[in-house]
């Protein structure tokens, strides 16, 4: 337990002012906002986090909560490695579970970030995009 992650955890909070699930270890909170996905990424680790990363269905869930209360389609902390068509986790680990949409991802190398729909299916998707973020401590 960090007092310095929980601190940014609860400063993160009130600007967000916006929606928490706990979930496992997890804390998923969202401020409802849209950025890119580099905006996400800088945001949620500058608060102590990182981007929501599902790693089994129960956490798969607890994020598609959030983006079915704001209806809007959220990026993941899931990119495409250096192998087109491969994607890892942001420390470049294997996914150990997946949600893809049938016949997702197809982007071949031109679609390098992960969205969920607001269905809990993911899909891979250019990076420059407006998304939900959603930041898990």
């Amino acid at each position: 337990f960090s007092l310095k992650k929980f601190f940014s955890f609860h400063v993160l909070v009130l600007a967000l002012n916006g929606k928490i699930i706990e979930v496992g270890e997890k804390i998923l909170a969202s401020n409802g906002k849209e950025v890119d996905f580099a905006s996400a990424l800088e945001s949620c680790e500058e608060a102590g986090g990182t981007l929501a990363t599902p790693t089994n269905e129960e956490e798969n869930k607890a994020i598609l909560g959030i983006v079915k209360q704001y209806n809007r389609y959220a990026y993941l902390g899931i990119k495409e490695s250096e192998t087109s068509g491969q994607f890892t986790y942001m420390n470049g680990m294997p996914l150990n579970y997946t949600n893809w949409h049938p016949r997702e991802p197809n982007g071949k190398g031109t679609e390098k970030c992960v969205e969920m729909y607001t269905d809990g299916r993911w899909n891979d998707k250019r990076c420059n995009l407006y998304r939900l973020m959603i930041c898990e401590f």
